[in-house]
């Protein structure tokens, strides 16, 4: 049966036919509305109550106060009769571990409150809604029957403690020196960032020298979603057409996908988990870097994309170890912590290392290593802070992607040394990527 993912803020209405909709949801709130009748349904992912920030750009699909509406209309568009329609409710969860901020919050409680407001203005029934807890959960929609699951994303139930044992340090020092480095002209790249020295020939210069990384690069440019009517057919072409910045960015995504992309079944939720989860956390940095001016915008993508890297090591060790993780996120133990206990070692930890295997820039391999903590980074902390919060932005609201989540406790200290204050944290959730993150991984 075919299966279709509902990414945060977007929604699909259809006919019945032999399809799944699935959407993953943590504190975002997921809609399912069908009409029985008319053989009519479809789901939403709504991430945010409102709009927080007259001045942020506004993708309606994302606030439930707009996007619910909008979904509405579509379905009677394609027929359904308000009549005979039903909803069923999910999400909203307090993703742990907890801290003050996120009950003060309540982002999840609040766009239930809004969704529940609409549903019942409207007069549509509410059939079922499993709301709140503390897990990702995973809604799907069944559009040959209409019927709905609402599943925990992992399961709960471990395995036996046997089944599990602690890999030598010596296995994973073996791991990290197998791994395929990046290509040589991707580190080049990598330290022109760094250094902000990076150039229109330079980075033409360097990326001709390899030429799968010019294919893969030209491909993407000719993508959906970048491309227009004029075929881009070289590299300068490319730099003209795409701008430096973004040319940058997209070439350091070409080349780590296949880094991150093999790796889906210990840290991974879901198909190219890893690498969905770095792509949305590098847009998200570099939309903050933007907005604070504190860092390089281009700096921030490339830490964001990176700062996972050590989980591509760790990966084939915690696939068993995984649904411990999740019984135990509800105790409210660190996950840094958690990884020491079931691994030995953490994925910021191994991820430093491989990182100076490479000879990364020291601004990359401190962020990597002090991402949880930010405040311990030493060579750039206002880039290990933007990548933290885009991180935090990024495993709260677009949940699904990997197993993974942030401590709190020093939300707002974090948030100030970037410019920001608690009471402006919801104008920062305005940052996280919709529609143009979906297209951009669909284009990657």
């Amino acid at each position: 049966m075919e299966k279709s993912i509902v990414a945060a803020g977007s929604y699909v209405v259809g006919k019945k036919k032999s399809a799944v909709l699935q959407a993953y949801l943590g504190t975002c709130v997921g809609v399912a509305i069908y009409d029985p009748t008319k053989d009519i349904g479809g789901l939403i992912h709504l991430i945010l109550p409102s709009q927080t920030s007259p001045e942020s750009t506004y993708e309606p699909l994302k606030y439930a106060s707009s996007g619910l509406p909008i979904f509405l209309n579509a379905l009677y568009e394609a027929g359904a009769k308000r009549e005979n329609t039903k909803a069923v409710v999910a999400g909203g969860a307090l993703v742990g571990p907890l801290s003050e901020w996120d009950l003060q919050l309540d982002i999840g409680g609040r766009t239930l409150e809004v969704v529940e407001t609409i549903l019942t203005d409207e007069g549509i029934e509410i059939e079922t809604s499993e709301t709140g807890g503390f897990f990702t959960s995973r809604f799907s929609l069944d559009m040959s029957n209409w019927e709905c699951d609402i599943d925990p994303c992992i399961s709960k139930s471990p395995p036996t403690l046997h089944e599990l044992s602690t890999p030598e340090p010596d296995k994973i020092n073996q791991t990290i020196e197998h791994i395929q480095p990046i290509p040589q002209v991707a580190l080049k790249i990598l330290r022109m960032v760094d250094e902000d020295t990076h150039h229109f020939k330079d980075i033409a210069n360097e990326i001709r020298n390899d030429q799968v990384i010019c294919a893969r690069t030209l491909r993407l440019c000719n993508s959906t979603f970048y491309a227009k009517a004029k075929r881009i057919d070289s590299i300068d072409h490319a730099l003209v057409f795409l701008g430096q910045d973004l040319f940058v960015r997209l070439v350091v995504s070409v080349f780590i996908k296949d880094f991150f992309e093999h790796h889906n079944h210990g840290y991974s939720l879901c198909r190219g988990g890893l690498y969905h989860h770095a792509i949305g956390t590098a847009i998200i940095a570099e939309r903050i870097a933007r907005l604070t001016q504190k860092v390089s915008p281009t700096l921030a993508y490339t830490a964001g994309l990176l700062h996972d890297i050590g989980k591509v090591v760790l990966d084939q060790y915690i696939a068993l170890a995984s649904p411990f993780f999740y019984r135990e996120f509800q105790e409210g133990i660190d996950f840094l912590e958690l990884e020491k206990k079931y691994l030995g070692i953490t994925h910021t930890k191994v991820g430093s290392q491989l990182a100076n295997n490479w000879y990364f820039p020291d601004s990359l391999i401190d962020t990597i290593l002090h991402h949880h903590y930010p405040e311990n980074g030493t060579r750039n902390k206002e880039l290990t802070h933007v990548v933290y919060l885009a991180d935090l932005l990024m495993s709260r609201f677009h949940a699904g992607f990997e197993l993974e989540r942030l401590n709190t406790d020093s939300l707002a200290s974090r948030l100030e040394s970037i410019g920001f204050s608690i009471s402006q944290f919801q104008q920062v959730l305005d940052l996280i990527p919709t529609t143009s993150f979906a297209s951009f991984l669909s284009a990657t």
